[in-house]
């Protein structure tokens, strides 16, 4: 059974498929045994950087082609770092959050007006960093503690050397072996959208929840799982153009998710272990499998949930 969504909008709801199991929360040690010196052997060092007076168009761009997820900005003279842009913070400019005032307030909804704005007024100063002397204990403590994606690695003088993300985590983690399986770790009863659900409305989702990935499902079948990096792809790559015809935001964001969910679903089973999905994630790139069971959605499983696990061993 779902739960009551009278009065709410229908592509917001939880998923309330338990499954067969009784599947209670795991508890995990809260920091796992020191790993020295191995974050900068980890990291990917060839960052792609952007100035904060690029536009947000350009900057999404650079994003869509290079598949990123967040963006370091730098000083054009000095390389320092400035702020940051994440696939979030577009999330929240296409309507999410506080980011799409910039749209409806400083360009009147404009949104070609907006997105010629520059990556400055949208992007995170105050920016998390890691250095190169830190091990990786120090980027499990801040992607995982602090449910962070990634964290640029800056050197003494702010400049940008690196990045760490639960990507590069989960390669260094999922080497050994774990008897846990996936319904010992993974989100049960997910939050879930539908398919006709507006983009402006899955955005709000994401921003409200801090979600970067939602089932979507159509009488309890699973039809995809839309993710901000779909919303992101959206703008990046020209897409979003071909739908404006006043340039008001609303004509834009109106559309309906399923126009916009790519790649093939890929799933897992709950009695899978948690090992296999690791090294499929890693493998395939990919940055959750939602779970099934009886052709049931039952939950989700993220870099994210693994690495946390992983890490506590």
């Amino acid at each position: 059974m779902h739960e009551n969504n009278s009065g709410q909008n229908k592509g917001e709801r939880h998923l309330m498929s338990p499954g067969k199991l009784n599947r209670g929360p795991i508890e995990f040690k809260s920091r796992p045994a020191e790993r020295q010196g191995e974050l900068m052997a980890i990291a990917t060092t060839n960052v792609v950087c952007a100035q904060p007076t690029m536009s947000i168009c350009n900057g999404v761009a650079t994003m869509t082609r290079e598949g990123f997820r967040r963006l370091p900005l730098t000083d054009a003279g000095s390389g320092q770092l400035k702020g940051i842009i994440t696939v979030s913070d577009i999330v929240d400019f296409m309507g999410g959050g506080d980011r799409h005032n910039l749209v409806k307030n400083k360009h009147q909804g404009n949104f070609l007006s907006a997105i010629n704005d520059s990556l400055r007024t949208i992007m995170t100063e105050q920016v998390m960093t890691l250095q190169p002397n830190n091990n990786i204990n120090d980027a499990i403590d801040l992607i995982v503690g602090k449910r962070h994606g990634g964290a640029p690695i800056v050197d003494d003088e702010s400049r940008v050397i690196g990045m760490v993300t639960e990507h590069d985590l989960l390669k260094a983690l999922f080497q050994g072996q774990s008897l846990l399986s996936v319904e010992d770790v993974m989100s049960h009863s997910p939050r879930v959208t539908n398919p006709d659900c507006s983009i402006a409305s899955v955005a709000k989702q994401m921003i409200k929840y801090h979600f970067r990935r939602l089932p979507v499902v159509s009488d309890d079948v699973l039809f995809g799982i839309v993710t901000a990096m779909d919303i992101m792809k959206y703008i990046g790559s020209g897409e979003v153009f071909k739908r404006i015809q006043t340039g008001d935001v609303g004509e834009v964001t109106a559309l309906p998710v399923r126009s916009i969910i790519t790649g093939n679903l890929q799933t897992t089973t709950p009695e899978k272990s948690i090992n296999e999905v690791a090294r499929e994630m890693v493998q395939k790139r990919i940055g959750a499998f939602p779970v099934t069971e009886d052709a049931r959605l039952i939950g989700m499983i993220t870099e994210f949930d693994l690495v946390r696990t992983l890490a506590s061993r």
